[in-house]
Formats: C-alpha cells, structure tokens, sequence
C-alpha cells in the first residue's frame, strides 16, 4: 500500500498540470488561521465580484467565472449548489477538465463513490491518459484551457493580508496564462485574446504594486513591455468589453512610463512613442458610448484611479443611455459613491485650509440616487451608502462633534441596522464604525465605544483602515476626561485595545493615530502615562513619547472604502 501511494506522488509531481480548483495552492483551499473566521465574509464578496464579471465574459471565459463560483459555493456549505453548476458545466462542455475534476471531488465529499469513480475516469479519458479509449479532439486544447481558467481563479483568492501575498497571487496566475498559451498553439484567436485581456488586468495591478514599492524598475520594465504587446493584440478583438478596457490600460500604461528612468523601449516598439494618455481614455470612451454596461466598468475604474470629474461624465453617459434605474441601477450607485468621495475630498481641503465649504448638493444628489436605486434593487450596499449620507448630513462638516440634523442621524442608524439584518452586514468593519460616529455624536459614548471595538474586531490583519482604533481611544480619553471611567479602567482599556491594534495594522498607521490621539488630547495622555509610569508600566509610555517625535513625513491618513 506504501509503494501504491509513492508511486501515486510521484505521478501527480510528474504532471504539469492538475486538473480541478481544489488543490490549487490558494488560501481558498486551506483553514482561515485567523483567531476569527472571515473567511465566509471575504468568499461572498469575491462571489458578488464574480456575479458581476459574469455580464463581461464571453465564450469560454465564462467557464472559468462559473467554475470558481461552484467552488466558492462549496466553501460556503452550499455544496448542493456546486454540484449543480459543475454537472451543469460538464453537460454544456463535456471536454471541461475542470469542471469533471471538481464534481469528482464534490462527489467524493459527498461519499457518492461511483459517480466520483464515473467523473475521474471521464476526466483521464479526455487527458489522454487512458491507453484503451482514444478521445476525440486534442488533449492539448483541453489542457490549455483548464489551465487558462486555473489562472483567472487566483486573482480572485481570498485572506491575501499583504502587498507580497497580492503579487504572489497574481504571479501564479500569469504562470498558468503562460503554460495555457505553451499548450494551446492551436486556439482560436480569439478565445487567446480574452486570455490576454486577462493577463494585461493581472500585469497592471502588479505593476501598481510594484511602483508603489519604489525599488522594482527592473523588474518592473520586463512586465511592462510585455504588457504593451498584449494589449496591442487585444486592440484587435472584435469584443467591445475587451477593446474599450485595452484603450483604458494603455492610457494607465502610458501615464506611467514617467515613473521608468528611461521611456520603455516597449512604448516605442509598439508605435505609442507621440500617444497621448488622454486619447486613450477618449478612444475608450468613444467605443462604449452606447453600452452602458462598459460605460459603468470605464467609470468604476476611473473613479479608482482618481479621475473623478471624467469617472462622472462616462456615469453620466451610462445614465443618458440608459436611465431606467431597473435596468442600470450600477450606474446611479456608482454616481453616488463620486458624489460622496466629491464631498470627502473637499471637506479634506476645507480642513487644511485649501478652500470653501464642501457642497452639500453633492450629498443631496447622491442620496436621490441612491432613493432611486433602493425602489428597485434594495441592497446591502444602497443600505450602507444611504446610511454614510445621512450621517454626513447629520454632523457638523469640519470636526464631526456636533449634531445638526437629528432626522438625518436617525435615518443613518436605520439604515445601518437594515444593512445588518443582511448576512453580511454583520461582519462588515465600515458599518461599525460609522454606527460608533453615530452613536458618538448622539451621545451613547458606550455603545460607541462597543462599536469601535467590533469594528477593529471584524478588520483584516493588514488593514490600513485604523480610523476605529483612533475614534475608540478618544472616546476612552473622552470619559476619562467627564470622570466616567477611572485611571486603573483606562489604563487596562487602552493597554489591550494597543496591542490588539498592534497585532492587527501595520506598526507605522498606529503610530500615526497615536500621535493624533496625543496631539489632541494631551492633558489626559499626560496623566494616563504618569499614572502608567507610578505603576511601573512604562513600555506603552515609552511608545506614546516617541510617537510624538516620530517624523511621518505628512503621510495622508488612508480613508476607508465604503463600496465594497
């Protein structure tokens, strides 16, 4: 039996290629360590991000979407369910090694021995690895395309805590593209553009990442060419979705080529050398100017790369076209998040003295799209947006202390608490922290203070989200300050809540909040480090004193995204 399974790992070593998504090496496929699951949460996220993919693709490509949707139903215990769309899969492409691979191992999951006995030999017939049974048509195609879909799955892995994590991801999924293309010499063409598609999105998150980094330009320039050629190639699709995003990234492409010490060689190769990033972005724009659809996917990714007065005009096109919000609710939606990011930016400058006041028909105008949205498609999402409108509308602008529309602050919590009737929304760190600047402002510095404390709970290790953190130490100080809570309370309180903070956000953002927590509050961080420093406590003085002199060179505090 020990020979059995040594020659069995030897075999399976020797391949180069594994049909099925199960064991592919994704975080996916393994136990969550983190001391709470969010697993789950993060899985129907990546789910509601595929649904929506799943409007783009076309051909083959929507086999990759729909078999990662089997598996993410299966980590979901809807197993049922992904038995279904793999079977499904199987009945409309019967040579989809990917789909027989993974309902053999639902079915063995399920200890329906025979029908996963049925599916693995299905799935060595069409590999070519049964010796008696010839299939027809070419293994090699097969293969190539099991591994095209294998790659499009790991952009779409989950619990990636850091920037490292996020570019090994896609670095195995460019791996797989490659092998994919060594197999598939004989796919059609266009079927191989819709692989380049793919692989151009995955080369520019990476190089995204890489740029942010400030030391990767030789590693960086390779990647980069390569890009250029590909896309050079999804220019000619004949797939409108395809095109207009392969005139956007080459816009992003070329607005980048001043970060390189040198223009890339790539650039001039592919006769780009007098291209304007603008007109790429109008070429974009001008081939989707009657789909709404693209035109929604254009706007989405300029509001992304900070372009929000052109985010705007494409949403505004989207809507000309199609304004019925049955039919285009996205579009209202994804107006309404540049509305409120409109509102956000402004007020920022306000605080820094850069301008006037913000304009609050910019939170008016979202709301009344987000009413429109929420007659038709009442979502998780329309609850959220609605609810960090009427809070802003609730509040005083400049220091977030003071109400000034009780209706609207009202309105804001029923909204958070219809969000968290929604499964989701009771994991979701965005809604406890805007519930906790509610309450805080209402008064209910408990409950505040609970909710503060869910939400650092509920965020990702990595996150760079630290506002929670900030606002609970504020309002411990707060109620130190009123005598509500003693030194020895406070003392326990923030000591746990730091080393939560420090195991959970990056060293540097902590500091950060620290020190705004210290800069504004000095009176009280003074007596809680005295009192500290009495009971021989000194290490968490020693880190609030050397914050203060700690040089964070005007970092911009990162805010968080409210449009999951």
């Amino acid at each position: 039996m020990e020979e059995i399974e040594v020659d069995i790992d030897t075999l399976i070593d020797e391949m180069d290629y594994i049909p099925g998504h199960f064991h592919l090496d994704m975080n996916l496929n393994f136990e969550s360590s983190s001391s709470m699951n969010f697993q789950g949460r993060d899985l129907k996220l990546k789910r509601e991000s595929l649904i929506y993919e799943l409007d783009f693709e076309t051909g083959s490509q929507r086999y990759a979407v729909r078999n990662l949707l089997g598996v993410f139903s299966f980590y979901l215990e809807e197993v049922e369910q992904a038995k279904e769309i793999f079977l499904l899969i199987s009945q409309e492409d019967p040579e989809n090694l990917n789909a027989w691979a993974n309902l053999a191992y639902v079915y063995d999951r399920l200890d329906k021995e025979q029908e996963a006995a049925k599916c693995t030999e299905r799935l060595s017939c069409l590999m070519g690895l049964d010796s008696e049974k010839k299939p027809l048509g070419d293994p090699q195609l097969r293969a190539a395309r099991c591994l095209a879909e294998q790659g499009y799955a790991y952009a779409f892995d989950v619990g990636l805590v850091n920037e490292d994590d996020k570019v090994g991801k896609l670095v195995a999924g460019l791996t797989s593209y490659s092998k994919a293309l060594a197999y598939g010499k004989e796919i059609p063409l266009e079927e191989k553009q819709s692989w380049y598609f793919t692989m151009t999105t995955f080369h520019i998150r990476l190089d995204g990442m890489w740029l942010n980094k400030g030391n990767e330009e030789e590693k960086r320039l390779t990647a980069f060419n390569r890009t250029l050629v590909l896309l050079q190639q999804v220019l000619k699709s004949s797939n409108l979705h395809y095109r207009a995003l392969a005139w956007c990234y080459l816009g992003i492409l070329l607005e980048r080529k001043e970060s390189f010490c040198a223009t890339p060689m790539g650039i001039h190769d592919c006769g780009h050398s007098g291209t304007d990033p603008l007109d790429c972005f109008g070429k974009a724009i001008e081939i989707s100017r009657d789909n709404p659809l693209v035109l929604n996917r254009l706007a989405k990714i300029f509001h992304f790369l900070g372009k929000q007065e052109m985010a705007m005009a494409v949403c505004n096109m989207a809507l000309d076209v199609l304004p019925d919000p049955v039919l285009n609710w996205q579009a209202y939606c994804m107006r309404a998040k540049m509305l409120i990011k409109l509102y956000l930016r402004d007020l920022e400058r306000v605080k820094m003295g850069l301008g006037g006041m913000p304009d609050q028909r910019n939170l008016s105008d979202a709301k009344t799209d987000l009413e429109n949205v929420m007659k038709v498609h009442p979502c998780l999402k329309t609850y959220l947006d609605l609810g960090q409108v009427y809070y802003y509308m609730g509040v005083d602008a400049m220091q977030e202390l003071f109400l000034v529309d009780e209706d609207a602050m009202n309105n804001a919590l029923m909204f958070f608490a219809k969000a968290m009737e929604l499964d989701l929304g009771k994991v979701l760190p965005e809604i406890q922290l805007l519930r906790g600047k509610c309450l805080r402002i209402k008064n209910e510095e408990l409950n505040a203070i609970e909710c503060f404390k869910r939400a650092i709970e509920l965020d990702d290790v990595g996150s760079v989200y630290t506002e929670s953190f900030r606002c609970l130490l504020e309002m411990l100080l707060l109620l130190f300050s009123q005598k509500r809570i003693n030194t020895e309370m406070l003392m326990k309180e923030v000591e746990l809540w730091v080393k939560k903070a420090e195991e959970k956000y990056p060293k540097l953002r902590v500091r950060q909040e620290l020190r705004l927590v210290c800069r504004h509050h000095t009176a009280e961080v003074l007596e809680l480090s005295k009192a500290m420093v009495a009971k021989g406590k000194t290490e968490l003085v020693k880190l609030l004193f050397e914050t203060m002199n700690y040089d964070f060179n005007k970092t911009k505090r990162n805010e968080r995204s409210l449009s999951f």
